[in-house]
């Protein structure tokens, strides 16, 4: 059974079912994944645009469907018996599950570890009772796991495989209707709902103006999500394209972007586009996390880097006129532009090589 709930968590996932599926084409994987993971041959019980929420308001308004869930995914554990559970990322959900499988004896491996550097450190010694194997994607996480006796190994990311050469700028353009000879302001929002309703309509507005008459606005629709998400965020006859199953080469081919903070902002920076990091939540979910979180920078390329690389504008700071003029600063500037994309390069080497899915292929089958 694999548990992946939410877009990223799919793509990294479908990878290890192909990797599974190639040495042994005849294993069953079941659990909860996307369009990707069904894609590369998992039965899916439910789908991650169904679990496509977080923060501590959203989780409570959706604690009816959560339970629901997890009833029906702890009776397939009983009628079917895995061999193994791998959870990938996901912990508020994840963590509560895995004590479900420890409780059949069922093993339990952990891929893309909770971020119990960023909040909750004393979480790491309860999860020697629920994890059997913890996988990361970081190597600052092994010593971590070290510390309390978990078994851990670091599998490198698995963005660096999934990050492939692409369309050349050309034909990406021609594909989308952009003009090759001007430069593109991407806009990538997010696979969350609740990240688009929040962020996508002050993003595309700052993009529109960066980009004058002398750019595009391309926007990376997130594979999970519906256009109806996306259709008030701009104005009809508004100068965007949106992109949807080619975000990495929104990515690769932007001047410059503006992203949601998660798992995109590494994924920006494997392409060595400059960036501005944006996020807003609920102002009660944003109160209690800064209460508990004990590291300084919240998106994952400032963390791996181990400073500030890229600036990050939260809450009432995400408004047009601060996302225009930190965009503006960066573009108009050739030396910060220069150091920032050597910076990223640095964080794409700390990701480790390619080969992840195969890798953690091999840690699930000889746990």
């Amino acid at each position: 059974m694999m548990i992946a709930g939410e877009a990223s968590g799919d793509a990294h996932g479908a990878g290890v079912v192909r990797e599974l599926l190639r040495r042994h084409p005849g294993m069953d994987i079941t659990g909860i994944g996307g369009d990707l993971m069904r894609g590369a041959g998992m039965r899916t019980v439910f789908h991650v645009r169904e679990m496509s929420f977080m923060g501590f308001v959203e989780v409570i308004r959706h604690l009816p469907f959560i339970r629901r869930v997890e009833r029906t995914l702890e009776a397939l554990l009983d009628r079917e018996r895995p061999d193994a559970v791998v959870l990938i990322d996901y912990p508020g959900f994840n963590l509560r599950f895995a004590r479900a499988a420890k409780r059949r004896g069922i093993t339990v491996i952990y891929y893309i570890s909770p971020q119990v550097w960023a909040w909750k450190k004393g979480r790491v010694k309860r999860m020697k009772e629920l994890i059997d194997r913890m996988l990361v994607v970081f190597p600052f996480e092994v010593p971590i796991y070290e510390k309390e006796g978990i078994p851990v190994r670091f599998v490198g990311h698995p963005l660096v495989e999934e990050m492939k050469e692409g369309a050349t700028r050309e034909a990406f353009c021609a594909k989308h209707g952009l003009d090759p000879a001007k430069g593109i302001i991407a806009v990538i929002p997010g696979s969350r709902k609740q990240e688009v309703r929040g962020l996508f309509r002050t993003m595309a507005a700052a993009a529109l103006e960066v980009a004058g008459s002398g750019r595009q606005v391309a926007v990376a629709v997130a594979p999970n999500l519906t256009m109806d998400e996306y259709a008030h965020g701009v104005s009809h006859g508004a100068n965007v394209v949106f992109v949807r199953n080619d975000t990495h080469d929104v990515m690769k081919h932007a001047e410059f972007a503006f992203v949601a903070s998660g798992t995109a902002t590494l994924e920006t920076a494997c392409s060595g586009t400059p960036m501005v990091v944006v996020y807003r939540t609920a102002p009660v979910t944003y109160w209690i996390a800064r209460l508990v979180i004990r590291i300084r920078n919240i998106a994952l390329v400032n963390i791996v880097a181990g400073r500030t690389v890229v600036p990050e504008l939260l809450q009432d700071a995400v408004t047009v006129p601060a996302l225009v003029k930190e965009a503006a600063a960066i573009l108009s500037d050739d030396a910060r532009r220069e150091t920032m994309t050597k910076e990223l390069a640095r964080v794409r080497e700390l990701l480790g090589g390619p080969g992840a899915a195969a890798r953690v292929a091999d840690a699930i089958l000889t746990a």
